[in-house]
């Protein structure tokens, strides 16, 4: 097992604007471009400016990474393609058929903060086979397995899995990087993500205004693993809390959103920041697409607090019983997906409780 201990069993609680609050007047995010971290003149500067973001806002644009136009056009179309293919085809992929919490989930059938989200969504993962688990092993290895796929849009299969693999190069550059910028070792985190990471990739639909009137595209909540990249179409609707109140993340072409996620927060005593965020439905019957990639290490990994002098600044966690957070990842990975599908959770693991 992975050795990295979690200097507190809980994450920081914070006030959450509620999602009929009005939001703030937009503010951009910070916009970084990786490359320059590839030339010895403008690393110091790149690595400042990523430390700033990190540390102030958790949430910025990523320019420079290398994926190309072509990339990204070809898994917005197939993710359109694929919310295209008849209902039929979409719910013969239902995450209810899987214990590892894989395939289709329907529009109103995830939560969040036990609130219906109104999309719909293909989560993947890592193509594995399902494991063999003995009665002392943990719960949390059934996230391990193979996913479902359309038959009648075979090439989804190899795009998706390639674009995770892609995607997986950027973060881990990223993680690299910003790890230097605080003055810690690049490599400290390398060993739980050699082998078997747990990466996973959602194709993310909002079909617009909900018949309520409701307009929790997905609602207010912070990631809670190591680093989110969000692609996101055309179409608003992604809000980060700033300065008390919600603000626009208006899409950038060519750039993803990258957020931290709580286990970053947790390994820094609070010096780095895992920020709250929402999508707000889109108007009418606008629909939004997004393919949102979330790099997190092995499950089995137990996180440690990087060492550097900036804990010097940390201000340390507060407790949050609503939402505690484990040693091991996986534990914590488990409890966000038995929380917002609870239906699976049910289904396959009846003695799972969930904190």
């Amino acid at each position: 097992m992975t050795s990295a201990h979690l200097s507190s069993s809980s994450v920081p609680s914070s006030s959450v604007p509620s999602s009929s609050s009005t939001s703030v007047s937009s503010s951009p995010l910070p916009v970084l471009d990786l490359s320059r971290a590839d030339d010895p003149a403008q690393r110091a500067g790149f690595r400042e400016e990523l430390h700033a973001a990190a540390r102030d806002t958790g949430f910025l644009h990523l320019t420079g990474h290398g994926v190309t136009a072509a990339e990204t056009a070809r898994i917005l179309e197939l993710t359109r393609a694929f919310f295209a293919l008849p209902e039929a085809d979409r719910l013969a992929l239902s995450n209810l058929n899987s214990p590892h919490f894989r395939g289709y989930t329907r529009v109103g059938h995830e939560l969040t903060q036990g609130a219906s989200d109104w999309r719909d969504q293909l989560d993947v993962g890592a193509e594995r086979p399902a494991p063999e688990l003995g009665p002392d092993d943990p719960a949390y290895l059934w996230l391990e397995g193979p996913n479902q796929w359309p038959a009648a849009l075979p090439e989804l299969r190899e795009v998706v899995l390639a674009w995770q693999e892609r995607l997986a190069g950027v973060a881990h550059r990223l993680l690299h990087e910003l790890l230097a910028s605080i003055g810690a070792p690049e490599d400290f985190f390398d060993a739980a993500f050699a082998d078997l990471p747990h990466l996973h990739t959602k194709l993310v639909r909002y079909p617009g205004s909900a018949p309520s009137g409701a307009d929790q595209g997905v609602g207010a909540h912070k990631d809670y693993g190591f680093l989110t990249l969000l692609l996101q179409d055309e179409v608003g609707g992604l809000q980060v809390v700033r300065e008390g109140g919600f603000v626009d993340v208006p899409p950038m072409p060519g750039a993803f959103v990258v957020n931290l996620g709580e286990l970053l927060e947790i390994a820094t005593e609070g010096y780095l920041k895992a920020t709250d965020h929402r999508v707000v439905s889109p108007p009418g019957a606008v629909e939004r697409y997004s393919v949102p990639f979330f790099y997190n290490p092995r499950l089995d990994t137990v996180v440690e607090t990087v060492p550097g002098a900036y804990l010097a600044h940390a201000p340390g966690l507060s407790d949050d019983e609503a939402n505690p957070l484990y040693r091991e990842y996986g534990r914590n990975e488990l409890k966000g997906y038995a929380r917002a599908h609870p239906e699976v959770a049910r289904r396959w693991h009846p003695d799972l409780t969930v904190a």
